[in-house]
């Protein structure tokens, strides 16, 4: 079953943006990590209150967002290519990598991972436009999203909210707590929204 979203929220929370009677900051975690999360979301979206890449970044300490299409300077993200971290950028591009253990072990240093958000097209956007990443590994996550229910339509089989994808690879990079603290969020947010367009009671 395919939830799509009919009508804007009013007035919506802006921390977790949902009707503020179904509001769910008082379950966002706070995670310290040795992973660091960069969200490259698109200004577009920050105006969407199904956006989940958002609560990851509150939720996770050593995170950031930067936005990109906000104004007609393009973005640079070149000061994000420090050796202190082994940078991989996350998205499922032809040649793209598996994120798993075998790939974590191949470097001693902590990773920090550049997450597109946004449509399928604002994200491959980050992919192919921002040439200071050409030479930062493609990762991508194999597992496939059997949940009958979503916020928004998927492309694929493994297709996932943000939130959901950056709490499968926290998993790997640093351990099922982690994942599951982010992936209780995402559900959290996903029922609240559901109920709010009157698909769940």
């Amino acid at each position: 079953m395919m939830a799509e979203r009919k009508r804007k929220t009013k007035d919506p929370c802006p921390t977790c943006f949902l009707n503020r009677n179904l509001c769910i900051c008082e379950r966002i975690p706070t995670a310290n990590t040795r992973t660091r999360i960069c969200l490259v979301i698109h200004a577009k979206e920050l105006k969407r209150t199904t956006n989940t890449g958002r609560l990851a970044i509150k939720a996770l300490v050593n995170s950031e967002m930067r936005v990109r299409g906000d104004s007609r300077e393009a973005l640079d993200l070149s000061d994000l290519l420090t050796p202190e971290y082994r940078t991989l950028l996350f998205y499922p591009s032809e040649g793209a990598l598996e994120l798993n253990e075998k790939l974590v072990q191949q470097d001693p240093r902590p990773v920090q991972l550049i997450v597109p958000d946004g449509n399928w097209r604002q994200a491959s956007k980050v992919h192919y436009r921002h040439h200071e990443l050409k030479d930062v590994p493609r990762v991508m996550i194999k597992t496939p999203n059997t949940a009958k229910l979503h916020m928004r339509a998927e492309n694929t089989p493994e297709g996932m909210a943000t939130l959901q994808a950056i709490a499968h690879a926290l998993g790997i990079l640093e351990g099922n707590e982690v994942k599951e603290s982010l992936l209780n969020l995402y559900n959290a947010k996903l029922e609240k929204t559901l109920v709010g367009r009157g698909i769940l009671k």
